[in-house]
This record gives structure tokens, C-alpha cells and sequence, in this order.
């Protein structure tokens, strides 16, 4: 707390400029009004009637030397000024305390924004699962959720856009530590196959991928490169892309109807039809996909952000 002896005294003519309010000042003030009396005002504050007195002085002083306190043979009581000021005081001194509470939900994440963004799927089930366990626990937050690529993820959190991101490593897309966004691995996904259920191979235990050179492939995206079927490059055949299909509700359709196949993540895998055999494709052909929560690297981070991150945990787990 200032010190209350510290206070100016009023200005002289040709002096330094006035000095700015302090809510030292108006605490006092409010105080002194609230009790009618110097004495009790001072005993409330644990400081000295002199040092009281100091206080309404500097501010009357600040206020343009308008008594704000009259003197009565028991207390004091405001003036008109006094009157003038005392909402306004208590406005000040309330939007303070609001300040500060809002403040201190912010830091234990009892409050505040969080914005977070996913890649597509990852929403099928471990961010559902993270959300629900974060609001669980810190139902004050409000959070808001986009999904994108990585790339663009990647994007809009170094931006200032996102505090966390929910990315992958599919075609390459991270980076190293020198980049503006720190990774926290989540997990490894192992990748499937989805076969019509009919299908001549939906009954093995595990597919090599070249096994699977001759299909037809539903795909989020017309290029290989940069997609869940770049790997199939390096075993020597270059997969012929039938119907491209971003979301993957859609992509369990047209592979029910006999229309190609489709590499599958595994967090995609929860929810598939019935009429779809998931067989794993050979980790040594298609290796286990990363999964990351990135943060901003060199900023400060939401407080609600760290929070979140456990969520993400459990809910891998």
C-alpha cells in the first residue's frame, strides 16, 4: 500500500503541474464518507487521523482546493463537491475490484477465452473428450474451437489467432524448434485401411501397403504428396485417387458403396460404420502418425492454455 504520509501538498501559484488522482486518495475519501468521522476512517485503514487528514487534503488539493469535507462538532460530513464526487468514487473503486477479480479468475483459469483449433480428425473424438474434461473442471473458461490443416493451424497460432493447436505430422508440415510454436506430443496414431466389408482383404490381421497397389482411393485431396498416401510413393506405385472426399463421415460412404478404399487414422476410427472392415496398414510402411498440441513459442501464454493441455493428456489416455 503507498505510503499515506506521502501525499503532496496543494500547489502554489506558478507550481508543478497537479498531480494525477490516486485511489489511495479516493479510498480514503470513501472511508472518511462512509464512517462521517476522521478517527474511525483512520482506526478502519490502520493508520493515524494526521495521515487521514493528509490524504483528503492532497486529493482536495488535486481536485482544484474545493473543501470536499465539512467539519461538524462530531464527524464531518460531505460538502457539495464531496457529494459530486462520491459516486464517482465508488464507481472507480468498483470497476478496480471487478478488475482485479476478473484478473485473478484469468490467472487460476476460472475464467477468461481460450481459442483452440483441431485438424479434422482429431475432432472425432480426442477433442470432444478434451473439452468436455476441461469444462469439467474449469466451467468459467469460455472456449472456442475451430478446425483447420495444420498448416493453416500452424498459421493462425503463430499470428496471435490461437492459443493451442491440435496438429499432425501428415506430409511433412512441422517444422523444427526454431519455429514460432513449441509441440508437446500427444500421441502416435497408427493408420488403417477401410475395405467395404465385403472386401477380398477385410479379414487380415495387417495389410502391406503395396498389397493395396491396385485400388481405387477415396482421399481428401487430388495430389498424393502432402496426403495420408505419400508413403505409398516409396513403395513403388503411385495410388489412383477415384473421388476426393474432404470429411470423413462422407469418405465411410463411399467406401461402403464399393467405391475405393481409404487410409484411416486412428482417431478417426472410433466412430466407423458397420459395413467397413479397419485393417492396420504395416507400421513399417506406413508409420504411426504424431500428434501434437502446439503452443506459441516467446509469448505468454492463456492461463487456460496449460490447463487444457492436461485435458489433452487425459484424454488420450
Amino acid at each position: 500500500m503507498p505510503n499515506p504520509h506521502a501525499a503532496q501538498a496543494a500547489p502554489g501559484v506558478g507550481s508543478a503541474p497537479q498531480p494525477e488522482l490516486t485511489t489511495v486518495w479516493l479510498r480514503t475519501f470513501l472511508d472518511v464518507a462512509r464512517h462521517g468521522s476522521f478517527t474511525v476512517a483512520a482506526r478502519e485503514l490502520g493508520w493515524t487521523q494526521s495521515a487521514v487528514s493528509r490524504q483528503i487534503a492532497a486529493l482536495e488539493a488535486a481536485l482544484g482546493g474545493a473543501p470536499l469535507f465539512d467539519r461538524l462538532p462530531r464527524g464531518v460530513r460531505p460538502t457539495a463537491q464531496g457529494r459530486a464526487l462520491l459516486p464517482h468514487a465508488e464507481d472507480i473503486m468498483s470497476r478496480l475490484h471487478v478488475m482485479a477479480r476478473e484478473l485473478s479468475a484469468l490467472q487460476d483459469a476460472a475464467g477468461g477465452l481460450l481459442r483452440v483449433g483441431a485438424f479434422a480428425t482429431a475432432d472425432a473424438g480426442l477433442v470432444p473428450r478434451a473439452i468436455a474434461g476441461f469444462r469439467a473442471r474449469h466451467p468459467g473458461v469460455t472456449l472456442t474451437r475451430e478446425e483447420g490443416l495444420t498448416p493453416a493451424l500452424l498459421s493462425r497460432l503463430s499470428e496471435g489467432e490461437l492459443d493451442l493447436a491440435v496438429v499432425s505430422t501428415t506430409g511433412g508440415t512441422l517444422s523444427g524448434p526454431g519455429e514460432a510454436y513449441e509441440l508437446h506430443h500427444l500421441l502416435d496414431e497408427r493408420l488403417y485401411v477401410a475395405l467395404p466389408a465385403g472386401h477380398a482383404l477385410a479379414a487380415e490381421p495387417e495389410l502391406p501397403l503395396r498389397r493395396l497397389a491396385g485400388e481405387e482411393w477415396i482421399s481428401g485431396s487430388p495430389r498424393v504428396e502432402g496426403s495420408l498416401l505419400e508413403p505409398a510413393l516409396r513403395h513403388g506405385f503411385r495410388p489412383h485417387v477415384a473421388h476426393v472426399v474432404a470429411e470423413w463421415t462422407a469418405k465411410q460412404g463411399y467406401v461402403a458403396a464399393g467405391l475405393g478404399v481409404a487410409l484411416v487414422p486412428a482417431l478417426a476410427a472410433e466412430g466407423v460404420r458397420p459395413d467397413i472392415a479397419l485393417v492396420p496398414v504395416r507400421d513399417e510402411d506406413v508409420p504411426p502418425r504424431a500428434v501434437y498440441a502446439a503452443t506459441a513459442r516467446g509469448r505468454a501464454p492463456a492461463p487456460a492454455v496449460r490447463p487444457f493441455l492436461g485435458a489433452l493428456r487425459r484424454a488420450v489416455r
